[in-house]
């Protein structure tokens, strides 16, 4: 049999004594903070709080706690002995107040990944502090290039420009001397090939009868004829008439009531000079002399003549001033004038109702020169000799014109102008021929010889050749000046070889000598590398 087991008391647990409450201290009463918050506050001086409880009526909470009532004839409490309260169920015994521990706030998951995968940034060096700006700015950098590189090749293309090679052909022999007059002013030029020089000081003087010239040219402006043409018919008035028999100036023997032909009067104005024609033609253009003399005015302004001021028709007046230049720039005009060039060249002529043949007062010059083709003479006190003169030189069946004036020339110890008139006349003389003589030909430019480029404005160029050889005149130690022109029509920007674009011109002026151009190769336009990397 199995032995019992011996038994084991276990100590009995004394049973649970409720908690007595402690005595109610500042240092054993323990609160949680919500109790805290909660409980009212007592004063400092312990009087009764009144109650606070929520759900109370505002009445009954303002009264102070009363203490129950004692029955009659029962003891009065000691004050050592302390009151018992009255039995109420275990409480758990207050803990004293420990500090609490504050628990971690939640972190954001975004916040969360960045401290998982966030890494301390490495050390600053040169090296890193490089390579992270180009890692910002090398994307901005390129978008720039694009758009930079979108912009160039959208630019409208430059206009192709001529380019000449080469210097100024220089013509051989002996530099050409002027025998110019010695006092006074004079100019002169070869049209279309440059000019001669000038003399003097370039100072408005009085141009006698030379003022014509620009009457006739005034005239004609308005009232404009073609070779072999009379034009209007002009009647003598009362006036002109009378300024017929004035001995004191040059004037045409004309009678009140007659009329002649608009040519016809302008032979009278020009070949014997006649003041009272001049005066005739103002008035029967413009109304009055004034009036004439104001047109006079604005013609010479068109011209260019800044030195130049017209006062009068005929040019008696000594206010009626010039310069030797200004009266060339009129001369080359003038000449450009078939019915004028056919006047001012006529020794002499017969005017149907005049009394007798005109002569020009030049006719010596045109008779012994017969290159010479005039163009007016002038004399008086105030001007002395005047001359606007013209005459030719025809080389390789080409007239190639030359133009001059000289002004203020004087007879020494002489007041009469027929004797300045003499002395202009003879030093005039001595310079047309001159030049006459001085003038040569030269082959400036052979037949296919490069003489310049299309220059397309981004670095490209063409060559450009002669298609016939380039003949010019011109004397010796000139330096001819060459262009290339298109003739108003432009560059092209594309071209054929061969294709004729332009014109290479020697000299000045419309009348100056010039040949085509052609390309020597293809004219392309400019590629896409030379439109990316132009400047400007």
């Amino acid at each position: 049999m199995e032995a019992p087991r011996p038994t084991v008391e276990t100590p009995r647990q004394p049973a649970e004594v409720p908690a007595q409450p402690q005595a109610d201290t500042p240092a054993l009463r323990s609160e949680t903070p919500k109790q805290r918050a909660e409980a009212p506050e007592r004063p400092a001086d312990g009087s009764a709080q009144p109650l606070t409880a929520p759900g109370l009526p505002a009445h009954v909470a303002a009264q102070p706690h009363a203490a129950p009532k004692r029955p009659e004839g029962a003891p009065e409490p000691s004050a050592a002995a302390p009151r018992q309260p009255a039995q109420a169920p275990a409480q758990p015994k207050p803990q004293p107040d420990a500090p609490s521990t504050p628990q971690p706030e939640a972190t954001p998951p975004l916040a969360l990944l960045a401290q998982l995968t966030n890494r301390p940034a490495p050390p600053a060096t040169a090296a890193r502090t490089v390579a992270r700006r180009l890692k910002i700015w090398s994307p901005l950098v390129l978008l720039l290039a694009v758009l930079l590189g979108v912009v160039q090749l959208l630019r409208p293309l430059p206009d192709p420009e001529f380019v000449v090679a080469g210097s100024p052909y220089a013509f051989t022999g002996d530099a050409f001397v002027m025998p110019w007059p010695g006092e006074g002013q004079a100019a002169a030029e070869v049209v279309g090939v440059g000019s001669l020089g000038t003399y003097g000081e370039r100072k408005p003087v009085p141009t006698a009868s030379v003022a014509k010239v620009m009457t006739a040219y005034v005239i004609l402006k308005d009232h404009p004829l073609k070779a072999g043409e009379e034009g209007d018919r002009i009647t003598i008035d009362a006036t002109a008439a009378k300024e017929a028999g004035a001995e004191e100036e040059s004037r045409v023997d004309v009678s009140e009531g007659q009329s002649y032909t608009l040519f016809q009067m302008l032979q009278m104005l020009l070949i014997p000079s006649g003041n009272n024609i001049a005066r005739q033609l103002a008035r029967w253009d413009a109304g009055s002399e004034d009036a004439f003399a104001k047109k006079m005015e604005e013609a010479a302004k068109d011209l260019g003549m800044d030195d130049t001021t017209y006062t009068d028709p005929s040019g008696l007046d000594a206010s009626t001033v010039s310069t030797a230049v200004d009266q060339v720039k009129l001369a080359r005009e003038v000449m450009k004038n078939d019915v004028l060039r056919q006047i001012v060249k006529m020794p002499n002529a017969d005017v149907p109702g005049l009394p007798g043949r005109i002569y020009n007062n030049n006719d010596d010059l045109l008779v012994s020169n017969p290159g010479g083709l005039g163009i007016k003479t002038g004399s008086s006190g105030p001007a002395g000799g005047a001359l606007m003169w013209a005459a030719k030189r025809t080389i390789d069946g080409k007239e190639h014109l030359i133009v001059g004036a000289t002004m203020a020339q004087r007879q020494a110890g002489s007041n009469d102008a027929n004797a300045h008139l003499k002395v202009v006349k003879e030093r005039s003389y001595k310079m047309i021929k001159a030049v006459q003589d001085a003038l040569v030909p030269a082959t400036v430019v052979r037949k296919g010889e490069v003489v310049g480029y299309v220059d397309d404005g981004l670095g490209g160029r063409t060559p450009v050749v002669a298609t016939k050889d380039l003949r010019a005149v011109g004397w010796g130690g000139l330096k001819a000046g060459l262009e290339l022109t298109a003739g108003g029509k432009g560059v092209p920007h594309e071209a054929k070889a061969g294709t004729e674009i332009g014109a290479l011109a020697v000299g000045t002026g419309p009348g100056r000598a010039q040949v085509p151009v052609a390309l020597q190769r293809d004219l392309a336009a400019p590629g896409a590398g030379a439109k990316l990397t132009r400047l400007g």
